[in-house]
């Protein structure tokens, strides 16, 4: 991770991308800092490969400027920028063995058979990969043996910043995991810039230092998964990052209360003074049930629907005497609710756990 107040390494200012009159990215500003695991994650749409593209030099900005170490990289074509791309496809030389994949760069560029070698291993051995498959085709290769060749063929070249293209998606769950915890171990071990592109939030959550989420070709908030996840700063956000409860509510007359339509009142710890209407967010993990919920500042009545299980968790579904929208309630498997379906319910949580956002 990126130490606190580290000069950035890279700088978008203003970005911009057209085709013909359809804006891709539009006005993007962003930094970050040397070090960093920095994801750009958002739904299809979003503009992320675009902003991709642009960053490693496959395209040009309409407008703004791209800054590495404060010199401007808008005109240097991709093969001339200290930087490496690990895509989706790999993109590995399917008649070529691991050795000569992970050489690659080091050929193109001068490098002299040996150290070649000598390098390849030393990039072997921290990517967890047995010496002996050197010689080996890459078409032998397992799917997360092939991604490990990848990464390797891309610190061969001693990149400045590191960018991967959603390199983890077409892996089946299990190796998933494993790789996005390999990446992040990676990632410490190097002390190298990664740039991550991904459509998984999981992805990012488990892997980054920092989070950009993308909406139709802009950045609508950056800032640390906790930050992220905990203080979302808008409905789209708050959404994005996973199921939640979703109220649309005003200010009330009260400093510490917000009012639906159809007259509830719910406290929030705090109401910001700009806000005048919008959503109330509250996170199922947040919402008590039964006992738990009594006592708390903000309550809800209503029947218990359905049940779901979600491995370590238990997810419930509570349909309310006001015929709001379904309200979903998240516990640990081991403290789960031991009522029957149908049962009347009352549903809570804290103010605390109130989030307002804007539209």
């Amino acid at each position: 991770m990126s130490e606190v107040g580290a000069k950035p390494i890279l700088q978008l200012r203003k970005i911009c991308k057209k085709f013909g009159d359809f804006t891709a990215v539009n006005n993007i500003n962003l930094e970050i800092g040397a070090g960093e695991f920095f994801t750009i994650v958002g739904p299809s749409g979003s503009g992320k490969t675009t902003l991709i593209r642009l960053l490693v030099g496959m395209d040009q900005p309409t407008d703004g400027d791209i800054l590495l170490r404060d010199k401007r990289l808008n005109d240097v074509p991709a093969n001339q920028r200290p930087t490496c791309m690990v895509f989706q496809s790999l993109a590995l030389f399917p008649h070529k063995t691991v050795g000569e994949n992970i050489e690659f760069s080091m050929k193109i560029s001068g490098v002299d058979g040996a150290a070649r070698k000598e390098r390849a291993n030393e990039l072997m051995k921290q990517l967890r990969l047995p010496l002996e498959y050197y010689s080996k085709n890459v078409n032998q290769c397992s799917g997360g043996e092939r991604q490990r060749i990848a990464l390797a063929r891309a610190l061969a070249f001693d990149p400045q910043i590191l960018f991967f293209d959603e390199p983890l998606a077409s892996l089946d769950f299990r190796l998933r995991k494993t790789l996005e915890k390999e990446l992040k171990d990676i990632h410490r071990e190097t002390g190298k810039t990664f740039v991550y592109i991904t459509h998984s939030l999981e992805e990012a959550m488990v892997m980054s230092d920092r989070i950009g989420i993308m909406r139709r070709g802009s950045i609508v908030q950056v800032g640390t998964p906790h930050e992220i996840y905990n203080r979302p700063r808008n409905k789209f956000v708050a959404q994005f990052m996973g199921e939640v409860n979703t109220l649309e509510v005003r200010r009330s007359g009260e400093a510490s209360v917000c009012s639906t339509g159809d007259g509830q009142q719910f406290q929030v710890a705090g109401i910001p003074a700009e806000f005048q209407s919008g959503h109330l967010i509250i996170r199922p993990e947040a919402v008590k049930i039964g006992e738990a919920a009594q006592g708390l500042e903000n309550t809800v009545r209503g029947k218990l629907f359905n049940s779901y299980s979600l491995g370590s968790r238990l997810q419930y579904q509570v349909r309310s005497t006001s015929g709001d929208s379904p309200w979903l309630v998240e516990m640990l498997q081991d403290e789960p609710y031991t009522g029957e379906l149908d049962d009347e319910v009352v549903i809570g949580w804290r103010k605390e756990d109130s989030i307002l956002v804007s539209d």
